[in-house]
């Protein structure tokens, strides 16, 4: 009892060094060890999704077989071996990177969003595109191991977005003198909301098509551009519902946040995004590509080049509006108050105040 007694009044990191165990300052909390261990495991789990691509793409055998039969059948299916090659290289490159960060006590907010968007809107679609397409008859047990890697990446992005911000959120001068500008002397900024108002009516009208709309253009599109859409594995469906149903008011609200100023949220959200729509448009045009897709289903080759740069230039949008948000936030500011100072000259120096922790 007095040996208890005694690890009671030690914390985890003096009984550590008392035992002589070698613990990082990064782990002085519980938060950081949690983070830390988390993305350790993942790197695991990443390692195991490129193991299962290549071997579905023949390029590798004899590790995946007897899982690919009796556990996740649906992994052969285009989308889910792209989902893997993803999961793989971007996601386990994150990890290192992360942890990483962790054990050097830097900063990784607008790392770990982007990489909670991906993985939220990598799992969202895989898990409902399961249930919702032709293997929702074939539910294993090791079905239910994936709501593990949806709800971490949800309690993730919830962590990071409450976190205290480790950058300016109050502007001065420089700050007061952009927002006072409208949209017609931002160039940058008018081509960027072209580009989202562009990217709301291809979601609106990909969304139609999964929702089986009698239009005539959701009928062209889908028979002359993206048949894909319709491939009974499920997963094109329902992507293109999530990003009609959640992208598109979230594109909505970026075209009102690069017009009203001071949108403290943009930073946070369009870097969150941007990973979801790079994640969901690296899936959705690799397997609309891929060879395990049937032949009715793939981009006709008279339409190719031009869905295939609608694609891209769709994929591109959110980052290029987060890249902007993230490199010149003076718009997105709060203008801090200055009484009785109005109409003072542009100061180039010390233009932001820091908002207190």
């Amino acid at each position: 009892s007095s040996k208890l007694n005694f690890l009671h009044m030690l914390n985890v990191k003096d009984y550590c060094k008392v035992h002589s165990f070698y613990v990082p300052e990064c782990f002085s909390s519980f938060a950081c060890f949690s983070s830390f261990a988390v993305f350790a495991e993942f790197c695991f789990t990443c390692v195991i999704d490129l193991t299962s691509a290549l071997e579905h793409d023949g390029f590798i055998s004899g590790f995946m077989e007897f899982y690919q039969k009796t556990g996740e059948p649906y992994l052969g299916t285009a989308y889910a071996i792209m989902m893997c090659y993803w999961d793989g290289t971007a996601h386990f490159i994150m990890y290192l990177m992360m942890i990483s960060r962790i054990t050097d006590k830097k900063a990784y907010r607008n790392l770990g969003l982007f990489w909670a968007g991906s993985l939220c809107a990598n799992m969202s679609v895989f898990i409902a595109g399961i249930v919702a397409g032709k293997y929702g008859s074939e539910i294993c047990p090791a079905f239910w191991l994936n709501f593990v890697f949806l709800l971490v990446p949800v309690w993730g992005a919830i962590t990071l977005f409450r976190r205290p911000k480790d950058r300016p959120l109050i502007g001065g001068y420089n700050a007061q003198h952009v927002q006072s500008m409208k949209l017609i002397w931002r160039p940058q900024d008018l081509i960027l909301v072209l580009l989202l108002l562009a990217a709301m009516a291809f979601t609106v009208l990909r969304g139609l098509v999964a929702l089986d709309s009698p239009l005539e253009a959701s009928s062209i599109y889908l028979r002359h551009y993206e048949p894909y859409l319709k491939d009974p594995v499920g997963y094109p469906r329902v992507m293109m519902l999530n990003l009609f149903f959640y992208g598109l008011p979230i594109l909505g609200a970026f075209v009102y946040g690069l017009l009203k100023p001071g949108c403290t949220w943009m930073p946070d959200w369009t870097v969150f995004f941007a990973g979801a729509m790079i994640q969901c448009q690296w899936t959705h045009i690799g397997g609309s590509l891929h060879p395990r897709t049937t032949a009715p289903f793939r981009i006709p080759a008279d339409a190719f080049w031009p869905v295939l740069a609608a694609n891209l230039i769709y994929s591109a949008t959110p980052i290029l509006v987060a890249l902007r948000v993230l490199n010149n936030p003076y718009f997105f500011l709060k203008i801090a108050p200055f009484p009785g100072q109005t109409g003072l000259p542009n100061s180039e120096e010390k233009d932001t105040k820091y908002k207190d922790k």
